[in-house]
């Protein structure tokens, strides 16, 4: 499981070439993003999701799942990309932070990598700065780019200056 600060690397098999560590891919515009599936708890379509007023631009509002109320978090606003295009509806992430339950909001969902922890890379100085913030680093995948969030500061809303 996570270490509470969202940067356990997931599910982690040995072979005699590295480790083994297991991502749950989701689509944010045309970027690739990847969270340890350990720390995802559900995956779902779209749901109904109520505003919280006076709320950050990030928090989408919160919805209930089996009778738990889940903060909703809109991904795109956090990482600074412009809003979701004409209404399309966003696939939810549900993952576990401090003890609470939040929804990650992506456009897409994909599916679970197995990638060798020997192709790990730390985040290259050409990331921009808004997804190092958040990324533990990145994987280059047959010419696209895997980037690796970080639950913990994706979630941590306490020491970002611009949030309101």
């Amino acid at each position: 499981m996570t270490n509470g600060a969202g940067s356990d690397f997931g599910a982690t098999v040995s072979t005699n070439n590295g480790e083994q560590r297991d991502y749950v891919t989701m689509s944010i515009g045309d970027q690739m993003f990847g969270i340890p599936v350990l720390t995802v708890q559900d995956v779902l379509g779209p749901q109904n999701i109520a505003r919280v007023p006076l709320a950050p631009p990030e928090v989408a509002g919160s919805l209930n799942l089996r009778g738990r109320i889940v903060t909703a978090i809109d991904v795109r606003p956090r990482l600074g990309l412009a809003t979701r295009e004409g209404g399309k509806a966003a696939m939810s992430v549900v993952v576990e932070h401090d003890g609470e339950l939040y929804s990650l909001l992506v456009d897409s969902v994909g599916e679970v990598l197995s990638l060798n922890s020997r192709d790990y890379q730390r985040n290259p100085p050409t990331l921009s700065p808004r997804l190092r913030e958040f990324s533990d680093g990145i994987y280059r995948l047959n010419g696209s780019l895997l980037v690796v969030l970080n639950v913990g500061s994706l979630l941590d809303f306490g020491t970002r200056s611009d949030v309101a």
